[in-house]
């Protein structure tokens, strides 16, 4: 069970509470929090949702978060709940770190690119509105993809037909209807106003181009003037585009080179027994210096600050929450309307992913052994949430760089 499917576990027993009278609360919490339990705390995660549930149901913490234990006691996943202080709820979750490690691999292989995909939104239809601008059209484009994801039917329309190029070389669709006022329709209308480019993007090509426009947030205005363009086309680490792009290259690579030595993908723990720590000496990884992972206010963070450690890698521990958390970033990309969020999420996942390539494959006479197998299926998990948000974003995920 990943953290966002235990926060939506115990906001499903917060509201058949409310549903079969146990709890009296007009105003359901939209999601709950779940982290790594404080002092005095135990388990894999905790949460405060009890505190926040007992002034308005008229009933003491203890008493809220005890009605909520015997709940999520008889979960499947869920293997104990304790109530400690003054009211928090601890819980551990079926498996050690190894089990919930390889439990989110499979789940991420098992769905591909649409990791994170949900159908949270079905049946609603959201209007689109851009102004006659590259950047209002492709920013349009990217909510309308992420907004599908979710089950949603955004309707596009623009203040003028979309350029010719913007077509060709953007990748915005062609039959966007124009000259219709925002808020005819009958869906949730919700104008899209970016600061423009202050240059045409289109010299940059598809891929950079797009990045450009949708990396900045909607407020921020893209650097594409002269020599600032030439920072997205730039194959080094300061350019965040190419660090995305060949983290998720060189994964590939790594698939082609172990079927090359006979062994394929298999989730499970991360070194066998009697390994050391894995190390990633003379391969650093990628810096992010002023581009570190998005902690949107009031969204909680994307790093692992909030998701409890699921495995005791040092190698992999600062990505396997990025990966959990992918889904709650696809949603807040579409409830915000903000494609910088997931731009910013892939820049993070493929930089606390480097630190972990260099031991995928065995090394010299080394046999490759269960946990090459498991670094193997983790990378190429890592891989596929890369793939998945780049094509939400309208650009390749390159098979060679």
């Amino acid at each position: 069970m990943t953290p966002v499917e235990l926060s939506r576990t115990v906001l499903h027993a917060v509201r058949r509470a409310v549903d079969e009278g146990e709890l009296a609360v007009a105003v359901l919490p939209e999601r709950v929090v779940v982290a790594p339990p404080g002092p005095g705390g135990c388990g894999d995660y905790a949460t405060n949702v009890a505190l926040q549930l007992a002034r308005p149901a008229g009933q003491p913490a203890p008493a809220v978060a005890e009605l909520l234990r015997t709940r999520l006691i008889r979960t499947d996943g869920i293997s104990d709940v304790v109530v400690t202080g003054p009211g928090f709820l601890n819980i551990s979750l079926d498996g050690g770190a190894d089990a919930r490690l390889a439990r989110l691999v499979r789940d991420i292989l098992r769905a591909g690119p649409q990791y994170g995909h949900s159908d949270t939104l079905a049946g609603q239809t959201v209007e689109l509105h851009a102004a006659h601008d590259a950047r209002a059209v492709v920013l349009m484009d990217a909510v309308a993809r992420v907004l599908r994801s979710q089950g949603a039917r955004p309707r596009l329309t623009c203040a003028g037909p979309p350029e010719d190029a913007w077509v060709r070389i953007l990748g915005v669709p062609n039959d966007i209807p124009s000259d219709i006022p925002a808020g005819t329709g009958t869906g949730t209308d919700a104008p899209l106003r970016p600061v423009p480019a202050p240059a045409d993007p289109t010299p940059l090509g598809r891929d950079a181009a797009r990045w450009a426009l949708l990396h900045p947030a909607l407020h921020d205005r893209p650097h594409i003037r002269d020599s600032q363009s030439e920072q997205h086309l730039a194959q080094r680490e300061t350019n965040p585009l190419f660090r995305v792009r060949y983290a998720h290259a060189r994964i590939r690579a790594l698939l082609r080179n172990a079927a090359d030595l006979g062994f394929t993908p298999e989730p499970g723990p991360l070194t066998s027994e009697g390994d050391g720590p894995l190390t990633s000496e003379g391969d650093g990884p990628l810096t992010s210096e002023g581009d570190g992972p998005l902690t949107p206010e009031g969204d909680g963070p994307l790093t692992s600050e909030g998701d409890g450690p699921l495995t005791a890698d040092r190698d992999a521990q600062g990505l396997l929450p990025l990966l959990a958390d992918h889904p709650r970033v696809l949603a807040a990309t579409a409830a915000h309307r903000a494609p910088d969020r997931l731009a910013r999420h892939l820049v993070a996942v493929a930089d606390a992913l480097a630190p972990l390539l260099p031991s995928v494959l065995p090394l010299g006479d080394e046999k490759p052994s269960a946990a090459h197998r498991a670094r193997l299926a983790l990378a190429e998990a890592a891989g596929t949430v890369l793939a998945g948000g780049l094509s939400l974003l309208g650009i390749d995920a390159p098979e060679h760089l």
